[in-house]
């Protein structure tokens, strides 16, 4: 990272938070292997995902590790947090009362940290009171029995986002064509205070998928403890699953994480495109993580659902679209054929499941991996170069 804000230790303590609140999002979905699950979780993980992009952006904008009210908002922010994470569990039984009211304490936090920092800003007094609007609704929706209580918590979110990242900014883009609302995304937003920091925010995300990968990691060895016979397939799946993490953080660091951050130091830190970039643009494949792990998890078991060959394949399909691999190809007429060919291929790991044992699946998936993290070091240079030349276009051809 080059200048900028750096992530603070109260930072890193408020994330370790969240390793097990995402856990539990993974062991949900390893307790029971079914695509609804996945969509449950797909929902509960959206608000944890929200809720740690409140107190992201907090720290970016206005945020100084030198004030000691600052870290003790972020401090009070990990207990309703921690609270939720104990929760989480409790959604997929329908009892979800707890979990709701935890959040509602957690934007509270939120909302008066925004508040007592806006001096004046519009920015963080419309943020602040977006996370007071939050607090209430999920504070209502705590009274409202499973499944009618998560359109609230939906709505919750959607205006939290509109107060957060878009603000005034996306209103003034109204009309515009979709180039030249991506032209306006590069240009430096006209009030400097409602600029992001590139540095931070990229060393903070950067952070946040290393505690996806280190949950891959963790559910590895625990998985491979809980069984006791050590035979081939264990150590097909606890090797492959130790070296599939390597090639996945490769695949984000070497190139993505580094772009990214590029992109919206060019941009003048405008908040439209940090929210392409990171809030949005991270949610599908920080997801996809822990996709992968329960597809992981579930190979190192006795006896491997079917489904896990396929939770790797769709985790490392949806992971590779977020972090832009197939689209990283140069501009050639066969660049479109070659990137669709790459997609199906990836998908159609799953269908292994049929030839191979789930261990064998996570090892070929891994020897992809390990294609892919090849492919994106050997095309950063051309990457770059594009991105020199015009960002606007680059963007565009990746989004």
């Amino acid at each position: 990272m080059t200048g900028g804000k750096r992530v603070s230790w109260v930072e890193l303590y408020f994330d370790l938070i969240f390793v097990f609140a995402v856990a539990q999002v993974a062991h949900a979905i390893v307790a029971e292997p079914q695509w609804g699950r996945v969509a449950a979780a797909l929902g509960l993980f959206a608000t944890l995902w929200w809720t740690w992009i409140g107190y992201a952006v907090l720290y970016n904008r206005q945020a100084d590790d030198r004030q000691p009210l600052h870290r003790l908002f972020v401090l009070a922010g990990t207990v309703p947090c921690g609270i939720a994470a104990t929760q989480a569990h409790q959604v997929f039984e329908k009892h979800p009362a707890g979990f709701a009211l935890a959040l509602a304490g957690a934007r509270v936090v939120l909302s008066v940290a925004y508040l007592l920092g806006a001096r004046g800003a519009p920015l963080a007094r419309r943020a602040g009171m977006g996370f007071a609007a939050s607090a209430v609704i999920f504070a209502v929706s705590a009274a409202v029995p499973a499944p009618r209580c998560y359109p609230l918590w939906a709505l919750a979110l959607l205006q939290e986002v509109a107060a957060l990242l878009l603000g005034e900014r996306r209103r003034a883009e109204r009309g515009l064509s979709r180039a030249d609302r991506l032209r306006a995304m590069f240009a430096p937003p006209k009030d400097a205070a409602t600029a992001v920091d590139a540095a931070h925010l990229s060393e903070r995300f950067g952070l946040f998928m290393i505690i996806l990968l280190g949950e891959l990691v963790i559910t590895v060895g625990a998985a491979a403890l809980d069984r006791p016979q050590q035979d081939s397939a264990y150590w097909l799946s606890m090797g492959g699953g130790l070296v599939l993490a390597g090639a996945l953080w490769w695949v984000y660091f070497d190139t993505v994480a580094g772009v990214n951050e590029r992109l919206l130091s060019m941009s003048g830190g405008n908040p439209a495109l940090a929210y392409s970039l990171y809030a949005a643009g991270h949610f599908t494949p920080a997801f996809a993580l822990l996709l992968v792990v329960a597809g992981v998890n579930l190979s190192l078991h006795e006896e491997p659902p079917g489904m896990a060959s396929w939770f790797v394949a769709v985790g490392l399909t949806v992971y590779f679209g977020g972090a832009r691999v197939f689209s990283s190809l140069p501009r050639r007429w066969w660049a479109r054929p070659l990137r669709l060919a790459a997609i199906a291929a990836t998908v159609n790991l799953g269908w292994l499941n049929q030839v191979l044992s789930a261990p064998g699946v996570v090892v070929v998936a891994t020897v992809w991996t390990i294609g892919a993290a090849v492919a994106v070091s050997l095309l950063r240079r051309n990457m770059l170069r594009r991105l020199g030349e015009d960002p606007v276009a680059f963007f565009r051809d990746t989004d």
